[in-house]
């Protein structure tokens, strides 16, 4: 992988005079690359990652993450391609691969709550043409993203019960 490219996938915060004393390229080179990646549709878009742990939970309600193994029948012609497009098109998904094992395609969901995933999985997934079986996993706490150890909050001691 480019240099450029290694740095900012691993922090897109670094600006290109950064980038350019780390690679010792100069800026306007490492300006004109950054431009090209992002015309080209090689860098999709900049992203913080967010541990939800540390987001004051009475300002909002986390959305509920579910992952969605799901196993297709491919179509003539275009195998699983058009399947997923017509997948991936539903607001709820928000990312989707094709992977090899026991199943064909794995669905990160996201919902307001656990009955709008539910709701998505069979009024919408389970009975679209194709679509031969879905197991779904709902995350359930998040210790590590994209190589990033999420500090844990602190939680206040529980209090022993005595009767």
């Amino acid at each position: 992988m480019d240099e450029i490219l290694e740095i900012l996938s691993n922090d897109a915060r670094i600006s290109p005079e950064e980038i350019a004393k780390m690679t010792k390229k100069p800026v306007a080179a490492v300006k004109q690359a950054i431009r090209k990646y992002e015309a080209d549709g090689t860098i999709v878009q900049y992203k913080a990652i967010l541990n939800p742990e540390m987001i004051d939970s009475a300002c909002a309600h986390p959305p509920v993450r579910a992952l969605i193994e799901v196993s297709i029948v491919p179509q003539k012609d275009v195998g699983f391609d058009r399947i997923a497009e017509r997948i991936y098109s539903f607001d709820e998904v928000k990312s989707c691969h094709l992977v090899s094992g026991s199943y064909d395609l794995l669905l990160v969901v996201e919902g307001q709550n656990i009955q709008t995933v539910a709701e998505f999985v069979s009024s919408k997934l389970s009975s679209m043409e194709n679509v031969r079986q879905t197991t779904t996993h709902f995350l359930l706490k998040k210790y590590k993203e994209d190589g990033r150890i999420f500090k844990q909050a602190v939680r206040q001691k529980r209090l022993n019960i005595t009767y």
